[in-house]
């Protein structure tokens, strides 16, 4: 057996990991001195999911969507919806055998025209992330990913060479609150944001509003200043609301009124597609277009009840609405 270190570049951390042992996210290792994701092709996770549930609103929207994910992850953030996978161990999380190109084959089998990697990190489990796109491409199935964007720009311009869209979840706007609560840090964040916007591909941004922490008014006019200026007016935000999870379940769910003050801070930023979420049946989950205000898309939790577009555009004042349609 090799007794070399190996390191691992994929993320900010670039964790040096003895022969055995296992970097910061769990999942990859220094098996006889070569890095191995030990993850690949064994999903922690697989379901069909509205595409709205992402989120992705501009997005195929009322397409199905395969959402697949092992465990593991970079960041450790304390108030995790998915932490039984996202900070298990390979050897404590049931799995199945899923690779790639059965991916592609059950999503184009099913009719299932979408395909995500999500509820943990993809870019933790890369490799599988990068094949699977690469196998839905062949069949004709879009990829996208649910991350937290916490990676190097290397190997995040590569994989948006192959997938098709991201929702990045921002976390704050604070460098403080990435190292206090979730073992990160901002900088990186941005930059994936920017190289997605760069590379063409469909881009929507999440912001988890944590009472007490992500939610001051001044906080939020850095982040969707930052937005318009770095990725512009065009890109969707949704606020999503706090649910009690994990290691903070002491503080209380994300009150309306701050969800509110955040979807006013943005659209007073300039941002045009500002959506509130995790808050079922609140008058922001339908698309408006943002020229003359008629509802293009009508939305009710993650269902779908309308959409009038001719085109991709506003049938009342000829818009064009930004996204996949």
């Amino acid at each position: 057996m090799s007794n070399s270190m190996v390191e691992c570049r994929l993320c900010p951390k670039q964790c040096r990991i003895a022969p055995g042992q296992a970097g910061d996210c769990r999942v990859r290792m220094n098996l006889d001195g070569k890095l191995t994701a030990v993850t690949y092709g064994i999903a922690a996770a697989a379901h069909v999911d509205p595409v709205e549930k992402k989120p992705f609103y501009h997005y195929y929207p009322g397409a199905k969507i395969l959402s697949i994910a092992t465990v593991g992850c970079n960041l450790h953030c304390k108030g995790c919806q998915n932490w039984q996978i996202s900070q298990a161990n390979p050897e404590e999380a049931g799995g199945f055998h899923l690779p790639p190109k059965d991916v592609a084959k059950v999503a184009k089998r099913e009719k299932i025209p979408l395909v995500a990697c999500t509820y943990t990190e993809p870019f933790v489990y890369y490799e599988y992330t990068m094949d699977t796109a690469i196998a839905c491409k062949e069949h004709g199935v879009k990829t996208a990913i649910v991350s937290a964007g916490y990676a190097n720009k290397e190997p995040v311009a590569a994989l948006f060479k192959v997938i098709d869209a991201a929702t990045i979840d921002l976390k704050s706007f604070d460098d403080a609150y990435y190292r206090k609560w979730c073992d990160g840090s901002l900088k990186p964040v941005l930059n994936t944001l920017v190289a997605a916007k760069e590379a063409g591909i469909w881009l929507e941004v999440s912001n988890l509003l944590v009472p007490g922490l992500t939610d001051s008014k001044d906080g939020l006019s850095d982040l969707v200043r930052w937005m318009v200026q770095n990725l512009g007016a065009d890109t969707p935000i949704h606020f999503l609301r706090f649910m009690p999870h994990y290691q903070m379940k002491n503080l209380p769910p994300t009150p309306v009124s701050s969800l509110e003050l955040a979807y006013k801070t943005a659209k007073d930023a300039g941002l045009k597609y500002v959506y509130i979420g995790n808050f079922r049946g609140h008058e922001t989950e339908s698309t408006l277009c943002h020229s003359c205000g008629h509802m293009v898309i009508e939305r009710v939790g993650y269902q779908i009840r309308g959409v009038d577009m001719v085109s991709g555009r506003c049938p009342k004042c000829d818009t064009l609405i930004p996204g996949r349609f």
